[in-house]
């Protein structure tokens, strides 16, 4: 199990610089369509409260996700579980590398990342499209805030 962790962890981190530049490699127009899939559970409303994208409210706010600490939109407070809240805590921030891996299988995941094979995820969506994902990332990141590039 800690071998999956450190392999998670080490494709986390050779990833990272591939996508500090453009924050995105998906194609934010396609994720805007599959986004629809998420919008039962999700929404995407920004700092003045406006709707971008009318969702749900049993999953959490997903403007300004990249970067975000996981388990920290204070709006959705308590309603995380403890093994996000654990991965948060850890370090863990959202990326297109960790939200790729993530949405294919949140349980998964997490008991990877936590080396705990007790870790749950109150997320029962799995969107196991590779590209899928990252085109729903390229959305999230396009409709969010500026993302400043540190160089």
């Amino acid at each position: 199990m800690k071998q999956l962790k450190l392999a998670v962890l080490g494709l986390a981190l050779a990833a990272g610089p591939a996508f500090a530049d453009g924050h995105a490699t998906g194609d934010a127009a396609a994720g805007e369509a599959v986004f629809k899939k998420c919008k039962s559970c999700h929404s995407v409303v920004d700092a003045d409260g406006e709707a971008i994208a009318k969702g749900g409210r049993s999953g959490p706010n997903l403007y300004g996700i990249f970067g975000r600490v996981v388990g920290s939109d204070e709006d959705f407070g308590k309603k995380y579980g403890k093994s996000l809240k654990a991965a948060g805590e850890a370090g863990l921030a959202w990326n297109e590398a960790e939200f790729v891996a993530f949405t294919a299988d949140s349980k998964k995941y997490l008991r990877a990342y936590l080396d705990d094979k007790k870790a749950k995820s109150k997320m029962s969506f799995r969107l196991k499209d590779e590209q899928a994902a990252k085109d729903v990332w390229a959305y999230l990141v396009s409709v969010g805030p500026a993302v400043e590039v540190s160089n």
